[in-house]
């Protein structure tokens, strides 16, 4: 497989399976799991960063412990729509794990992702600022896996 578009990645594989989402910070790698019908996103794990091969071998790790069938990767754009160097970094993380696993990959814009989930962590769920560093990575996650499966 390659990095492809959400519809191309929908058509290849079929109507059902699981989709693992994710976001994809400095310091941590917050993880979203689809269900199987690939309709609902839901929070599944944060894994703290270390080196590459350490990171990929723990998520291909969860791809075959969930039988997750894609990725779905959060693309940090800029505001104005413009790529800096954290999407080079992204960008560069799925060509490394394409590497180690032929896997269906696609971005999705996550733009404001983690000030939403945030947002509703203060607003919404009046979450301790500890708790919120706890929470808030994998929800950013689902947040952005929800939005590519509901565009498709």
């Amino acid at each position: 497989m390659a990095i492809m578009a959400l519809t191309d990645m929908k058509a290849a594989l079929g109507a059902y399976g699981r989709i693992l989402g994710l976001d994809l910070g400095s310091k941590t790698i917050g993880l979203a799991l689809s269900d199987v019908m690939r309709t609902i996103a839901t929070p599944y794990d944060t894994i703290r960063r270390a080196k590459f091969t350490a990171d990929a071998n723990a998520l291909l790790a969860i791809v075959d412990k969930e039988v997750v069938q894609g990725l779905v990767i959060g693309l940090p754009v800029s505001m104005d729509g413009s790529e800096g160097p954290r999407c080079q970094s992204t960008r560069q993380f799925a060509a490394n794990l394409l590497e180690k696993r032929d896997l269906p990959i696609s971005f999705w814009d996550e733009r404001l992702s983690t000030v939403a989930v945030e947002r509703m962590l203060v607003d919404d769920v009046d979450m301790t600022r500890r708790r919120r560093g706890e929470v808030v990575d994998k929800l950013a996650a689902a947040y952005i896996l929800q939005g590519a499966l509901d565009a498709v």
